[in-house]
């Protein structure tokens, strides 16, 4: 099992979560397909929507991959890949802020260089403090 933080807009979070499905990189397979089966997922939305949206900083949604399988969606003119994942239905967003800095995801100078990628590796450590601050509130 691994755990991952998806890069994601707090509004398509919602859809995403709402849908039971995971969505990454605007709709790319690359990303969906280093997930497994049984890894657990956090999303963490910079801001509320994608172009014109507020900064939000937050952790959004969390939840765990549900198979194996990546399809394509068909939306008209947008054809994005996804997966199926089951989502904590009691989860609160939490500031980012609130770490003060002490996750292993931002200990180094310039963290937030990696999220450009949409898909970063987690610890262990910090997955379970983030899914302990969003389930406490």
């Amino acid at each position: 099992m691994k755990y991952w933080l998806g890069v994601v807009c707090r509004d398509h979070v919602r859809r995403g979560t709402k849908a039971g499905i995971v969505q990454l990189g605007h709709g790319k397979r690359p990303g969906l397909a280093r997930l497994s089966p049984g890894d657990r997922l956090v999303y963490y939305s910079p801001r509320t929507s994608l172009r014109d949206g507020e900064p939000l900083q937050a952790f959004t949604a969390i939840g765990e991959i549900t198979d194996d399988e990546i399809w394509q969606a068909d939306e008209g003119d947008f054809r994005p890949w996804r997966r199926r994942a089951r989502y904590a239905e009691h989860a609160t967003e939490v500031p980012i802020r609130r770490f003060d800095g002490s996750l292993d995801l931002t200990s180094a100078a310039n963290w937030g260089h990696q999220l450009r990628r949409g898909l970063v590796e987690l610890t262990e450590d910090d997955f379970r403090r983030i899914r302990s601050a969003m389930e406490a509130m």
